[in-house]
């Protein structure tokens, strides 16, 4: 294979596996999306931050819902922010206290002081969120970095699971090699000849912002394929490009090198609470194989897959992973 030939595959693979989309323009246009004026972008409506974390970074951190439910915590996956869990606050808020927060150098939240976008870090900045704003303790949910985080935390803060983390959901996640998936290892194919991980994402980050530069149906070609199920509406994949899309450099530079090396797996067996690990049928970021060992591996977990969904399930399938995240919290409060 040519080298610019590996260059093309290697930035569809990689921004894919992380941004999101395959369809073509005609195919967008013929689908009907009845949700497509749906404000993805809005979020809750009460700022309970800036939380600062253990290096300074503040940390945004808005909520929704009665104050005296049972708290649910919301942490978003690579180069995403808050926003992508539209579909969980707006409907789980009726029942039960929303908090979500964007990780460091995403969203709303900081720059990471120190340029620490490690999960170890980001586990860090969960951990200062608890104890800032859920003192009874909560149900945290996670999706692919935001679940990667909340196994982080299990290590560097492991004090926290029991009183202040009562349960985990894990949404597209995995331990390690979280970019690896169905589509074959992005390291392997990143690292031989381009050197170490953070010079072969600043490559990626550089063909990255060439692809956004182009058509922009490309991001979505890239996309749907490999981020999505075959259902998913227009409007989601839209947006979604578009959040990884805006992320900063750092994020898809350090930040992503330090996620393709990441391996927090020596911690599951500290993430004694109970725990659901959900999938869709159709994720190649973290495909149900490897949502099966997780489960496996995790002391007290179980696992559920959604169908005809991908790697976005909480956006592709709301009413689904919705009605099972609160029934996993209500068995978790004691509600069920």
């Amino acid at each position: 294979m040519s080298g610019r030939r590996t260059a093309f595959v290697t930035t569809g693979l990689a921004f894919g596996a992380v941004a999101g989309g395959v369809v073509a323009r005609a195919a967008l246009r013929r689908r009907r999306d009845p949700e497509a004026g749906e404000p993805l972008s809005l979020p809750p409506p009460e700022d309970l931050g800036p939380v600062e974390s253990f290096d300074g970074t503040p940390i945004a951190v808005p909520a929704s819902g009665d104050p005296s439910s049972p708290v649910l915590v919301f942490v978003h996956g690579f180069s995403l922010d808050m926003t992508s869990w539209h579909y969980q606050w707006t409907a789980l808020s009726e029942r039960f206290r929303c908090v979500l927060f964007d990780l460091r150098s995403h969203g709303r939240s900081g720059r990471a002081r120190g340029g620490d976008l490690s999960p170890g870090a980001m586990a860090s900045d969960l951990a200062a969120v608890i104890e800032a704003i859920a003192p009874d303790g909560a149900v945290v949910v996670g999706h692919s970095l935001g679940g990667m985080s909340i196994l982080a935390a299990a290590d560097a803060h492991p004090e926290l699971f029991g009183a202040g983390i009562r349960g985990v959901a894990l949404v597209g996640s995995a331990a390690a090699e979280l970019l690896r998936g169905a589509m074959g290892s992005i390291t392997g194919m990143l690292r031989p000849r381009l050197g170490t991980l953070v010079q072969a994402a600043r490559r990626v980050d550089r063909l990255r912002r060439a692809v956004l530069a182009g058509p922009a149906d490309i991001g979505r070609l890239i996309a749907r394929m490999t981020q999505f199920g075959p259902d998913a509406p227009p409007h989601v994949v839209n947006y979604v490009v578009g959040l990884a899309g805006r992320a900063p450099a750092e994020v898809w530079t350090e930040g992503l090198a330090e996620l393709m090396s990441a391996d927090v797996r020596p911690a599951l067996n500290r993430v004694v609470v109970p725990a659901l690990v959900v999938v869709g049928d159709h994720d190649r970021v973290t495909p149900p194989a490897s949502a099966i060992a997780l489960a496996a591996a995790l002391p007290n977990a179980r696992l559920e897959v959604v169908e005809q969904a991908g790697h976005m399930a909480m956006m592709e399938r709301p009413d689904v992973v919705n009605e099972r995240l609160a029934a996993f919290a209500d068995e978790i409060w004691g509600r069920s």
